[in-house]
């Protein structure tokens, strides 16, 4: 006990080795991971979705307007304009995400050294405890898969950063605000703490009831008495921070079709099955709808046709589904593009009819959407967490293939005989299919990605009821509650984000969970943490009544 506990006589030759040894550890880390990245090919990797994020920054070098594209926020689109417009080469994208990757990793190792504030009579050794941090920074940085959303061109590649910051800024807040009871650094990182909030939800709008999560400590903050100055500036940093992000975006959703019709399509194909269900109950029961039967037959006919056809063409996507939703929404002749005809130009009354089932469905059948939800959330959370890929081999032949696939249309050839960058990326891109390597994830990392998978969920169980524990007996354990707090925010961060998916999407998406690797492992340390602190707590007290028994009277 004597080796864990944090309050220790001082030692010259240890207490000087181990920041040698610390930062030595941490120059290591970090060089590897450089090397790990940059060996890689630096272009950035391409697929279907990416038109959407690219076209707005390839218009805007050739001489046309910015602006939007397929519902895409503007955010990852203008930061692609800006790294092209500044460098004029597509290699530098993968560059710039790349040390956008790093520093997360950064980011990483400082904010789990802010956390230490937290338990300041903590009973784990100080070194043990930044041998945690450095462990899960080598872990982020060095697994596969981190490299490998890095290289995606779309805004999974940044948002890792986004999330570190994010997260970093939140946890500063609370210090500050709650802990030490500065003003004006609580005031500066919350404000923030809300920007990087509205730029990750922005760039990547799963992380919008995420971001919910993150202002309940900035709500705590104005309910508290006093600091009446540092409200009203906070409030008005809040204001101007969401006009800056949230009103270019409104401006230029307007002139594009797609950013109405995407959340409401994307409801309708991904419920399509418990939708053609309800369409089949309402035409049974000749139920009083703002549609006519006539009309709602052929639709229904049509729907049930198509979801056959996706589960025929397509098995085995989305088993949790047990049709295809893509299929549903891309294919030229399915039920999106049928329903499209039919409503023409009256863009606002196709997307009522997709948001009248959407809620007719849930407010008649709650169970089996609920269900839905449920099916899809627990896809994160067993058996094993997927956040962690253990992935043997990354085969980037393959996705290069893809990327060249996904480039070889019209749209990229009719801008590239403008943008000479775009035809050399498009030839790299072309050449990667045929020569790129294959990266192999090192045996060890694999093993540690595959135990952290399977012990997530009980990990996060066990803290959860510790922490239940801590709050039901604070005067018993008062020490910890702030650790179980944070345990608390960073498991309804990801709780949230999955929620969520599971709403309005599927979590098969992998995406969707991938981009979640930076939370769901800062979070799965601090679980780790709570319950050694708990764990030791219980047996230095056992340990002192035991030498109380024994001591002589």
């Amino acid at each position: 006990m004597g080796q864990l506990a944090s309050r220790q006589s001082f030692r010259p030759g240890k207490d000087l080795l181990w920041p040698i040894c610390y930062w030595a550890t941490v120059a290591f880390i970090f060089a590897w991971a450089v090397w790990q990245r940059f060996k890689l090919p630096l272009d950035p990797i391409a697929d279907p979705d990416t038109w959407g994020y690219l076209s707005p920054a390839l218009r805007k070098l050739t001489g046309a307007e910015f602006g939007h594209s397929q519902g895409r926020n503007f955010l990852y689109p203008g930061f692609l304009y800006l790294v092209l417009r500044g460098f004029g080469d597509f290699r530098a994208i993968g560059v710039v995400q790349h040390l956008l990757g790093l520093a997360a990793g950064g980011l990483f190792l400082l904010t789990w050294r802010r956390l230490r504030v937290f338990v300041p009579d903590s009973l784990v050794n100080p070194s043990l405890h930044d041998a945690f941090g450095l462990a899960g920074t080598a872990i982020y940085l060095l697994a596969s898969d981190t490299n490998r959303t890095e290289t995606q061109l779309r805004p999974e590649g940044v948002c890792a950063f986004l999330i570190s910051i994010n997260l970093y800024f939140a946890v500063q807040f609370i210090r500050y605000s709650f802990l030490l009871h500065r003003p004006v650094g609580a005031v500066v990182c919350a404000s923030a703490t809300v920007l990087t909030t509205l730029l990750l939800a922005s760039a990547k709008p799963s992380f919008w009831f995420a971001a919910i999560v993150v202002m309940v400590p900035v709500v705590a903050f104005f309910l508290r008495q006093n600091w009446w100055r540092q409200k009203i500036a906070l409030g008005l940093a809040i204001a101007v921070t969401a006009a800056l992000v949230l009103w270019p975006e409104c401006i230029l959703s307007r002139k594009d079709a797609e950013s109405q019709t995407f959340l409401p399509t994307m409801l309708f194909v991904i419920h399509a099955d418990l939708i053609r269900d309800q369409m089949a109950e309402d035409l049974k029961e000749n139920a009083h709808l703002p549609y006519s039967r006539e009309w709602l037959q052929r639709v229904y006919a049509a729907l049930d046709s198509e979801i056959g056809k996706s589960q025929t063409n397509y098995p085995g996507h989305y088993p949790s589904l047990k049709f295809n939703p893509e299929y549903l929404w891309f294919d030229p002749s399915s039920i999106t593009t049928q329903l499209r005809r039919e409503f023409g130009s009256n863009v606002s009354a196709l997307c009522d009819f997709y948001r009248f089932y959407y809620w007719r469905t849930w407010q008649r059948r709650p169970f089996r959407a609920l269900q839905k939800v449920a099916r899809q959330f627990s896809i994160y959370y067993y058996p094993d967490c997927p956040a962690y890929a253990s992935m043997k081999i990354w085969p980037l032949m393959d996705v290069y293939e893809r990327a060249a696939t996904s480039l070889d249309s019209e749209d990229y050839r009719k801008i590239a005989r403008s943008l000479p960058a775009l035809t050399d990326f498009m030839q790299r891109t072309k050449s990667l299919a045929e020569n790129a390597p294959a990266i192999k994830q090192q045996g060890l990392l694999r093993h540690v990605l595959a135990d952290l998978a399977v012990s997530y969920l009980s990990l996060l169980l066990l803290a959860l009821i510790l922490s239940t524990i801590i709050f039901w007996k604070q005067a018993r354990w008062r020490r910890l509650k702030w650790l179980a707090a944070l345990v608390l925010f960073g498991s309804a961060y990801n709780a949230a984000s999955c929620l969520e998916v599971a709403i309005v999407n599927s979590l098969e998406v992998h995406r969707y969970i991938t981009v979640q690797m930076y939370s769901t492992l800062l979070t799965q340390f601090l679980a780790f943490w709570l319950i050694l602190e708990f764990a030791l707590d219980i047996t230095q007290r056992r340990d002192t009544m035991a030498r109380d028994l024994v001591a002589p009277s």
